[in-house]
């Protein structure tokens, strides 16, 4: 009789203080970002033919979601995989991993060619916007045609950016997102420097004393004004509209 009174008080005390030693669920990690919102983010960068920006995202998302947060998760999965969550200029995009690139060459539309002078003036205003149609024709040597600063224009990768506060006020060009995207850019700054530009071949070795590679900004200079339009471009000589 006391060995069963015994045993039932060793399970009441069990009851009232369980055993400590026991394990106990690890709580859940409440860092971890939320599946469903993920997914949600997910989706709509697949469906989205143009880059997306974080404020786009969180439209579709529930008041003070970390959209960064989600954006970073969903980058981290996507490593090593045959599509990447990148970031150019400042949006959001899926594209085929950089090694796979061969792959989808037989299926790219070939776009017209760019002339030489439609491409030497495209990296002047790259390297050096914001620029006038005068400091790129001081640059390359040899004066700009209208059909060239056209060509470029049309194809989305320069604008009228501002105008200069000098004599003349001549209008300021620099690159567009189109540009920043087509070649894989968050921003102008990350444009090839020195360094990369000799391990492609573009400089040579030793360059000339006093070279440098200018530091591009799509921030307004000190010495220009922002471009307001057509009405702007209407008040400007008649060679500089049509550059």
């Amino acid at each position: 009789m006391n060995r069963i009174l015994l045993k039932n008080e060793a399970h009441m005390a069990e009851a009232v203080d369980p055993d400590t030693s026991a394990e106990e669920p690890a709580p859940a990690d409440s860092a971890a970002p939320d599946l469903g919102h993920l997914r949600i983010v997910e989706a709509l960068l697949f469906a989205a033919a143009e880059p997306v920006d974080e404020a786009s995202l969180a439209q579709s998302l529930p008041a003070q979601t970390d959209v960064a947060s989600l954006l970073s998760e969903l980058q981290r999965q996507y490593e090593g995989r045959g599509v990447n969550l990148v970031k150019v200029a400042g949006k959001w995009q899926f594209r085929t991993a950089k090694d796979l690139n061969f792959l989808l060459h037989k299926h790219a539309v070939e776009e017209r060619r760019l002339s030489r002078a439609a491409i030497e003036t495209l990296a002047i205003v790259a390297y050096h916007q914001p620029v006038t149609r005068a400091e790129i024709e001081e640059i390359r040597g040899v004066m700009v045609s209208k059909g060239t600063i056209d060509a470029l224009m049309e194809a989305g990768w320069l604008r009228i950016r501002g105008r200069k506060r000098t004599p003349g006020r001549p209008v300021t060009y620099g690159t567009t997102e189109a540009f920043l995207v087509h070649f894989g850019l968050e921003n102008v700054g990350d444009l090839p420097g020195m360094d990369e530009l000799k391990a492609a071949g573009f400089l040579d070795a030793v360059p000339p004393a006093g070279f440098s590679v200018p530091n591009p900004s799509d921030a307004l200079a000190t010495d220009e004004d922002p471009y307001e339009g057509e009405e702007d471009l209407l008040q400007l000589p008649e060679d500089e509209r049509q550059s």
